[in-house]
């Protein structure tokens, strides 16, 4: 009896323990998810305040005399569509792109046992991410090329990027090779496997890559500072260009006298905000996928 209520009192003590430290973990994800929301908000409610409020400091996690002035802007201004358009069209090239060249090496590559010599190309692999030829030898590969100030000099040097390549090939190492045997019996070939038996047992993974990839496609900023021209340039490097050095030798007398009602703080805040909007939407769709896939693709080297 004594027993039983020491191991009862035990279990109590246990599972409070339990509870605190569940309440602690709790208030600590809670902590960390403000830390990443508030600056964002905060920047929302800049772009949605008035010149004054913003110039007073008034500003802080509401909008104050709200306005959508700089939105307007922006908005109405021939070289954001522009820009807005590069980056679209490199991410409808660049995103199919880089998922067929990544998964095409990812998958011989863990083969091992139909793939001599497998070790030798995944370290060269490995190499190019410690290592690379430098921002210089590869601009002369663009130029030499033809592909300065073409949608390919922002979509081809960046199609595979080995940290993804390896995720995958982590990812499809794991699956019982028993399958693809099966299929080689029935006379399937490598592509056949490939397609119709690995990919789609790989959802989890290529949805965590697509992710990747459509971010890095989308934020890159500095291919498009040294491989195109002004007129040419993709939304983030032309949304940087505005807000570090913006030119006003371009602008019209209306457009000048506009931008003297409109805070410069509202409209980088503004510009930052457009920018984050398409990978806010797509987000929400690839979550359910996105830690399964980054777990299974991790469990093995």
């Amino acid at each position: 009896m004594k027993k039983e209520k020491a191991e009862e009192g035990l279990h109590l003590v246990r599972s409070g323990r339990q509870k605190r430290i569940q309440v602690l973990i709790g208030a600590v994800l809670i902590l960390l998810g403000l830390i990443c929301v508030l600056p964002f908000w905060y920047i929302v409610c800049q772009s949605l305040s008035s010149n004054s409020a913003i110039s007073a400091g008034k500003v802080g996690l509401w909008p104050v005399d709200f306005t959508i002035d700089a939105y307007v802007y922006l908005l109405q201004r021939t070289p954001f569509w522009r820009s807005l358009g590069v980056t679209i069209a490199r991410v409808v090239l660049g995103l199919p792109i880089s998922l067929a060249v990544m998964v095409t090496a990812a998958y011989p590559l863990s083969r091992g046992d139909r793939f001599k010599g497998r070790s030798v190309y995944v370290w060269i692999f490995f190499f190019t991410m410690l290592f690379n030829g430098g921002m210089i030898p590869t601009y002369l590969v663009v130029k030499e090329l033809g592909l300065l100030n073409t949608i390919w000099a922002l979509v081809l040097p960046c199609a595979c990027n080995v940290y993804n390549m390896l995720l995958l090939l982590s990812f499809f190492r794991q699956l019982p090779i028993e399958m693809e045997e099966s299929a080689a019996l029935d006379g399937a070939s490598s592509w056949k496997i490939l397609w119709d038996i690995f990919i789609p047992v790989s959802k989890p993974v290529l949805a965590t890559v697509t992710l990747f990839t459509l971010v890095q496609h989308w934020n890159m900023w500095f291919d498009g500072l040294i491989y195109m021209k002004a007129d040419n340039y993709p939304l983030q490097t032309y949304l940087r260009t505005i807000i570090i050095n913006f030119n006003f030798a371009n602008l019209s007398v209306s457009e000048i006298q506009r931008l003297a009602t409109l805070s410069e703080d509202g409209l980088k805040a503004a510009q930052m905000f457009i920018g984050a909007i398409p990978i806010l939407l797509v987000y929400p769709f690839l979550q359910k996928y996105f830690v399964s896939g980054l777990t299974l693709g991790s469990v093995k080297g």
